[in-house]
Parts: C-alpha cells; sequence; structure tokens
C-alpha cells in the first residue's frame, strides 16, 4: 500500500469552564501559519512587557539579554485567567498561580505598581476576591486553590505595598483592608501538614495564638523567629492601610509590628557582634545552647525558615532606626553589614535546606530573606557607596545568560526582578512609597510608570570600573539623600534621574537618612 506523508496541523483549546469556551479559544488562532502565531505572540509580549523598559544603551549585549530575560520569566506568572474562573462567577480581573508570593512581595510586585499598575490592580482585585469567597488571601496558589503558607500572611504586603503607591481603579479599599485584617485576627484550622503539625500550612497566619497572646511565636510552633519577623512587616502592613482606612485600628498594628523586639536579646553574641534574634518561650525565658549562625535544616520544622537567624535579623526594612540603634550604632552595624560578605563564614548550604544555598557569605544572593540586605548601607550616613560596591559584585558574580545564570530558583521572577531593580539603579522599600538609590546598569534607560508617565534614568561616566555615585539629580535638582519616594517616580510630565559615575567611591549622601515610618521602641 503506497504511504501518502503529509503534515498535520492543530490548534488547541483549553478551558476551566466548558466544552465551548475551549472552542473560543481555539477559534482566537484564526489560522495555521505559524509563523504569523509566532510573530503576534512577540508582538503582545513587546506590547505589554518589553516596551515598558526600553534602552538607548546597546554597548552590553549580555547585560541585554540579561535584562529582558528577567523581564520575559518576571512576567510567566502569576497566569492571567479572567473569565476562566471555574469556582465561582467573577466579573473582574482574576489570577491564578500564584506560585510564591511569599518571595515576589520583596520587590517584584513592586516592579508592577511602578511600571504596570493595571496589571498590580488586577492582582490586588483578585486576592480581595479570594478571600471573600474562601475566607483568607493565598501566600501561594495553582490551579484555583490556595496552597501552602511559608512564613507570614504576605498578601497583606501585596496589598500594602500598592496602596502607599496609589493603586486604586476598581479595588474596593474597604474589603482589602478586611481581607488583611482577617490575616491579622482570625486564626486559621490546622490542616495538619507532616511537614509541620504545629499549626495551620495552608492559609493566614498558623501560629496567631501565639502573636495575639504574646506579642511573638514562640519555639511551641516551627519557624518561630522567620514567623515573629514576618509577622512584624505583615502588621505594619496593616497599619499602612488602616492610617486611612480605619485610623482607629492604625496604634494597635503598629505596636504589634515590633513584635520582633520582643525576641531581640541585646546579649547574644555571635563573631564579635551583640544582639541577635532567639527563640523565647512563654514565660520570657530564652532558649540555651541557641546559634544564630544556625537553624538546622532551616525547613517547615525548624526555628527559621531558609534563611539563618544572622540574615532574618535585618529584616526589619520598617524600622531600621531601632534596628540600628539595637546593634550598636551606625559604625557597629556598618561593620556588621560587611560581616555579611566576608567569603567562607558560611561553609555549608546551611540556611536553605541545602536547596538555594549560593555561595559561602552570610549574604545568601540565592534567597529571597537577604534580598534588601546588600541595600542597607542607604541608612547609614555617606556609605551609599558599599550599597553599590555589593550591588555590582553580586550581579557579576552571581549572574549571567545561559544555563545557571540565576543564583538559585526564579521562583515565579523573584530572583529576575531583583536583578532588573539593580540594573536600574534603584531598589524598593517593600509597604512603603519608598525606593533606595543604588548606580543603574545602563547610560540611559526609560520607564513607562502610573500608566500615563515615564522617567528617565541616565549615568553620565559610566564604565566597567566607573560606577560609583558622584552625584544625582533627581528632577533636575541636585539630590543627597540615598533614597527617592514614588511621586518623585512618577511625576506628572515625565520624572529623571541623572546619576554621574566615576572610578573613585565618594560620600555624596550628605541628606536626610531613609525613613523608618515603623519607628517605636518597646
Amino acid at each position: 500500500m503506497e504511504a501518502h506523508l503529509g503534515t498535520i496541523r492543530s490548534k488547541v483549546g483549553v478551558s476551566w469552564i466548558s466544552y465551548d469556551k475551549a472552542c473560543q479559544f481555539v477559534n482566537e488562532i484564526q489560522d495555521f501559519d505559524l509563523n504569523a502565531t509566532v510573530a503576534a505572540t512577540k508582538n503582545a509580549w513587546s506590547t505589554e512587557v518589553f516596551s515598558k523598559t526600553t534602552t538607548t544603551d546597546t554597548s552590553n549585549a549580555t547585560r541585554l539579554e540579561m535584562m529582558y530575560s528577567a523581564l520575559y520569566r518576571m512576567h510567566l506568572l502569576p497566569s492571567d485567567r479572567t473569565g476562566e474562573n471555574p469556582n465561582w462567577r467573577t466579573e473582574g480581573p482574576y489570577y491564578d498561580d500564584f506560585y510564591t508570593l511569599w518571595d515576589t512581595f520583596r520587590c517584584l510586585n513592586s516592579f508592577l505598581n511602578l511600571v504596570q499598575p493595571k496589571v498590580a490592580e488586577g492582582i490586588v482585585i483578585t486576592l480581595i476576591d479570594i478571600w471573600k469567597h474562601e475566607r483568607f488571601m493565598p501566600d501561594g496558589r495553582s490551579s484555583n486553590y490556595n496552597g501552602r503558607v511559608q512564613g507570614g500572611s504576605n498578601a497583606d504586603n501585596v496589598l500594602a505595598d500598592a496602596y502607599v503607591k496609589g493603586i486604586g481603579g476598581a479595588i474596593n479599599w474597604t474589603e482589602g483592608y478586611m481581607a488583611m485584617k482577617t490575616d491579622a485576627e482570625v486564626v486559621p484550622y490546622n490542616n495538619f501538614d507532616p511537614q509541620d503539625l504545629t499549626q495551620s500550612t495552608k492559609e493566614g497566619r498558623g501560629a496567631l495564638p501565639d502573636w495575639l497572646t504574646h506579642g511573638f511565636v514562640t519555639p511551641k510552633y516551627g519557624r518561630s523567629i522567620s514567623k515573629t519577623v514576618e509577622y512584624s512587616l505583615n502588621d505594619f502592613a496593616l497599619y499602612q492601610v488602616a492610617k486611612t482606612e480605619a485610623p482607629q485600628d492604625a496604634a494597635t498594628y503598629l505596636n504589634r509590628s515590633a513584635g520582633w523586639q520582643r525576641i531581640w536579646n541585646h546579649n547574644l553574641t555571635s563573631l564579635n557582634y551583640t544582639g541577635f534574634l532567639t527563640p523565647v518561650y512563654p514565660n520570657g525565658t530564652i532558649q540555651s545552647g541557641y546559634d544564630p549562625l544556625s537553624c538546622g535544616a532551616c525547613e517547615w520544622d525548624a526555628i527559621a525558615y531558609e534563611a539563618l537567624p544572622w540574615e532574618y535579623s535585618w529584616t526589619v526594612p520598617f524600622d531600621m532606626e531601632t534596628l540600628i540603634s539595637f546593634i550598636g550604632g551606625p559604625a557597629r552595624t556598618e561593620s556588621r553589614l560587611d560581616t555579611m560578605f566576608i567569603p567562607n563564614i558560611k561553609t555549608t548550604a546551611v540556611g536553605t535546606g541545602g536547596t538555594n544555598g549560593i555561595g559561602s557569605t552570610l549574604f545568601n544572593p540565592g534567597n529571597e530573606p537577604s534580598f534588601s540586605t546588600p541595600f542597607l548601607y542607604n541608612y547609614l550616613q555617606g556609605r551609599q557607596y558599599k550599597s553599590v560596591q555589593r550591588s555590582r559584585e553580586t550581579v557579576n558574580q552571581y549572574y549571567t545568560t545561559g544555563p545557571s545564570g540565576l543564583p538559585g530558583n526564579s521562583d515565579a521572577g523573584a530572583i529576575d526582578s531583583w536583578l532588573v531593580w539593580n540594573m536600574l539603579g534603584l531598589y524598593p522599600v517593600v509597604t512603603q512609597p519608598v525606593y533606595l538609590l543604588l548606580s543603574p546598569f545602563f547610560s540611559d534607560i526609560t520607564l513607562s510608570v502610573a500608566g500615563n508617565s515615564t522617567l528617565r534614568i541616565t549615568a553620565q561616566g559610566l564604565g566597567d570600573e566607573s560606577y560609583y555615585v558622584q552625584s544625582v539629580k533627581v528632577n533636575g535638582q541636585q539630590w543627597y539623600q540615598s533614597w527617592v519616594s514614588h511621586s518623585d517616580l512618577t511625576k506628572e510630565g515625565g520624572a529623571t534621574i541623572e546619576f554621574v559615575l566615576g572610578p573613585r567611591t565618594t560620600s555624596w549622601d550628605t541628606g536626610a537618612l531613609p525613613p523608618s515610618p515603623g519607628h517605636l521602641v518597646l
């Protein structure tokens, strides 16, 4: 029998709702021209993503590839499934696959709030809608169901970051605050996860009974140190929204945000530095034999999750003023920060369960709890140049193109967003309308911001060895602060940041330090 060789072409449509809707999706592709479909897809990505971050500096092809590859990975999740919610009828936007809100809240969602506010708005609307139908917002979610909670209720941070940056539109912020308050006040049922039988790992704050009773999380619950730190930030997030939406609650959540201080041991010494987060029992007794350089396997039932207590001791961005005073002042803080970057102090992958333990420094470039650590020098007068130094060292050592181009998992684009912020010369302070100034990797780059404006960042004198800030102008004004506000970047008619860079370090940052809006000493 003679064989007749030919080509079989097919189109596939998938729907969570019905056969008819799946057929509608098939018909979105009008014909079987694969090349035309690829071209249309490229055009969509260019319009929705790449055209919002553009540069005229094409001198370094590797850096261009790194930045645009990172932007691509940042936009793979969550999935925009508007019109495809099988669980309840949703009239507005609907997103699914929030794989790691506990990671993306640190800086990816801040990028969306600045550059793609309509996407950010849709994400917030979705999180609130999930709360309305399922009692809690997710920390992780996939296939239309809430998944695990790694530490705090970090959707709170996502909402607060959007709120303080003016993301509004169709968001019902009265309901948004109620969703956040549910996390802060309602104990979720224990789903008896074998990874940690002590509490719920599905949604909400599993260790909330301790938090409400003691103001901190005791070792009765897994991840007591990391949960105390994250619950503190969560309650600061509520404070930021409550100031306007529920002023009667604001003082309560500000006071609760200082819970991290209740487990700060002022007498504990490690590597010749004094003062660290410590496991504390309900009666106030401090756990004996405790080493902040260790957290065992650093998994679900450990004292801290995926990061050493040395790392978590830096993660209070809302009250750096108190943290610096607890450490012993600016000079001691600078020295202790320097220690985070000394090679071979951490000789194994401890702190991440052996999964994302990149490098041998206490600073872990492959794990999100360390994200902001390199830039905390901005909180020390005249030391912004050290943040720039750490930024360049980390990007040059751990990021590249091709396989192994990232230091660890992308984590739904979280690692990629850290890279993009560094390349822009900025870093967001989560839940605050504040960005720390670094040093850009491109001589001229323009962002679409606030939906209808632009931010142009230029770097005069940029070179491979010439990247330290000599001076800065923001919107034409000479600048002496190591930070800018969200309103500085979203100025009507277009905003500008003009860096002058050179090969030598300078202490140009003589102005006001970045704010500590949660400043409170218990």
